[in-house]
């Protein structure tokens, strides 16, 4: 299909986003061409003001506008744990649980050599720092369960060790309404693994 130059930029600038493939890149340029030019401005003002004020908070990682962010604000929350998660909307989904009642550290990103990312490309360093100045007894490790996530969290439990700070990793298994037939046996592996006593 030919474009204008205009609609081809368009395209190609959604089509840049993760999750959206070509098809779909059309379909949201067709989308904002059918707004009135005021809606348009309206997001496009929302993203250039995110892109200007949203910045990583000086002690977690977290994005946020404000230093330190509102999590590590608050002082309800245990500074003796630290759940340590890839991604900021990592933090987010641990959040929605209303159950985890820690700190957080965000290292945005994990170890991946084949993307020629290394342990000082992702914030450990930031974290080691964290937990040399005390009061952490606990390190959660709540990195993917695929094969960056589990390096990064052998990797800062290998590091860590040597603190005397308690290391757990978050259990991994099958989702709630999962059937076992569809399981992989990794997962049932990681199940049987972190199975408790009821």
């Amino acid at each position: 299909m030919v474009y204008s130059k205009a609609m081809a930029r368009l395209v190609e600038a959604f089509n840049k986003l993760p999750g959206i493939g070509p098809k779909t890149a059309q379909r949201l340029a067709y989308f904002i061409l059918k707004l009135p030019r005021e809606e348009v401005e309206v997001i496009s003002q929302a993203l250039i003001e995110a892109r200007d004020k949203i910045t990583l908070c000086s002690c977690c990682g977290n994005f946020t506008e404000e230093q330190p962010c509102h999590v590590c604000r608050d002082n309800r929350r245990d500074p003796g744990v630290i759940c340590v998660v890839q991604e900021p909307r990592d933090l987010l989904a641990m959040e929605k649980t209303g159950e985890y009642q820690g700190n957080y550290h965000v290292l945005q990103g994990a170890i991946s050599p084949i993307d020629g990312v290394g342990p000082d490309n992702i914030r450990i360093k930031e974290l080691l720092e964290r937990v040399q100045q005390g009061n952490v007894k606990e390190i959660i490790l709540a990195t993917n369960p695929n094969v960056e996530g589990e390096a990064t969290a052998m990797y800062i439990s290998r590091l860590m060790k040597p603190l005397g700070v308690r290391i757990t990793r978050i259990a991994h298994g099958l989702p709630v309404g999962g059937d076992l037939e569809y399981a992989d046996e990794v997962t049932l592996t990681r199940a049987l693994e972190g199975r408790r006593e009821i």
